[in-house]
């Protein structure tokens, strides 16, 4: 299946949600993620603000800051589809612009270069064990991951897992990927897979 396809395919699953499922969903993958190493360890952390029918974010930000971690979320430049990252401490500081994502207003928030991030959730549409992925065709995280050299996770569904993602030469894997059943060590799985 090419790319198009399975991201429309998982894309209208996701779509047909129920509010409760997806609620539960997204706690006990915020509960995972909240009690882990990854972010016990990490001072500055990298991810987006979601809109349904991604993984909930907001109520994880709000738990981050009460942790006393700093958050970053991206802002877009739709002309050369590349994206810099800015600490946000309120909601107030962010702005609807570009497909009505929430981004910082960066007068009003902190940039941060890809080397002050410790830990970055990488959003998706389609992921697999090995750590591949497809986005949402923008290309701004294929852009950003080279320059990258933290921890990368992704937060997705189970239902969003296939056994294979078609793959190109600029796609950068994922370190690891948790879904509201467990947590997949990518690396892992791309070693076993090389030494077979």
């Amino acid at each position: 299946m090419e790319k198009k396809d399975l991201r429309k395919q998982i894309q209208q699953f996701l779509k047909q949600l129920d509010a409760a499922t997806y609620e539960a969903w997204s706690q006990q993958i915020q509960q995972r993620f909240l009690e882990s190493e990854a972010v016990q360890r990490a001072a500055i952390i990298g991810l987006t603000v979601s809109a349904f029918p991604e993984v909930e974010t907001r109520t994880l930000i709000q738990t981050l800051w009460s942790m006393g971690k700093k958050v970053a979320v991206p802002r877009c430049k739709p002309e050369t589809h590349e994206m810099d990252f800015y600490i946000f401490s309120d909601f107030e500081e962010l702005e609807t612009v570009y497909m009505a994502l929430l981004e910082p207003v960066p007068s009003r928030t902190q940039y941060v270069t890809p080397r002050d991030i410790d830990l970055l959730v990488v959003p998706g549409v389609v992921f697999d064990k090995a750590g591949y992925r497809i986005g949402y065709g923008g290309g701004y995280y294929d852009r950003y991951l080279p320059q990258y050299k933290g921890e990368t996770v992704a937060f997705c569904f189970a239902a969003q897992m296939v056994a294979k993602v078609p793959k190109d030469t600029y796609d950068y894997p994922i370190d690891s990927i948790l879904t509201e059943l467990e947590w997949i060590h990518c690396k892992q799985v791309r070693k076993e897979e090389t030494h077979g």
